[in-house]
């Protein structure tokens, strides 16, 4: 797969969140070298200005800049009805924005940080798809990709609101993916294992840094899963499976 040429998604509307920093970010970027119109989401203003100018640099064109915080729930009502008006449809959504925590026991885990983790990982991906289907359903192949980890499917010790977080987000995706079958939108679930991001280090602060994937190693396979000329898998695709090598999490 890694050596499939880079589709062109030239006329694509492409929505990225998490767009101001790390996997986000680089999606972003790669979606525009691309060819597709990016609309980047993140709360960082200055981030998204970042990557608006190295877009810029890299195409000549300029992505849309939405700043706002997915648990605004006013303003992830207005994210569908903003797309349409100016665009009329969204061909592509990558969801990169996530919140790790702290990693703790459960039972020492604080309420309001459980309760973020679950407001940003799990209850605004919900808002988003319940956003965003509207104009999804426009595009003639529409595709959605997904982060998730792979605590998920094999949690472990002190990462249980984040690992139950991504748990609800595969299993809420893979029932609205079912009851959307006969539309034109197909989507996927993507875990990039250990990548140099800054959740990483908050997780994992003393590892050796050079045994990571960057980022931008990764927009490639996202690239592969909003392909319009075929469909994604149904299962959850590992990055150190796409790259054929022996990565763990």
């Amino acid at each position: 797969m890694r050596d499939t040429p880079a589709p062109s998604l030239n006329g694509r509307i492409a929505l990225v969140t998490g767009a101001s920093r790390g996997i986000g970010q680089q999606c972003a970027l790669a979606l525009a070298k691309a060819g597709a119109q990016v609309v980047a989401c993140a709360r960082t203003q200055s981030g998204l200005e970042e990557l608006d100018d190295a877009i810029f640099a890299a195409t000549g064109q300029h992505a849309t800049l939405i700043p706002f915080d997915l648990v605004d729930g006013s303003a992830m009502e207005r994210l569908g009805p903003v797309l349409y008006e100016r665009y009329g449809k969204l061909d592509i959504l990558v969801h990169a924005a996530a919140h790790l925590g702290s990693l703790s026991p459960v039972t020492c885990t604080d309420p309001k940080d459980f309760n973020k983790i679950i407001s940003v990982n799990l209850t605004a991906s919900y808002r988003l798809i319940r956003a965003v289907e509207p104009v999804l359903r426009l595009s003639d192949a529409a595709r959605a990709v997904f982060f998730t980890s792979g605590v998920a499917s094999s949690p472990r010790a002190f990462w249980g609101p984040y690992a139950a977080s991504k748990a609800g987000l595969e299993a809420m995706v893979r029932c609205w993916l079912d009851e959307i079958e006969h539309t034109p939108i197909r989507g996927a679930l993507v875990n990039p294992g250990p990548t140099k991001t800054r959740m990483r280090h908050e997780a994992y602060p003393g590892e050796d840094k050079s045994l990571l994937s960057l980022p931008e190693a990764i927009a490639p396979m996202v690239l592969e899963m909003v392909r319009t000329d075929r469909e994604p898998p149904m299962h959850t695709v590992h990055y150190r499976d796409w790259v054929g090598t022996s990565n763990t999490h």
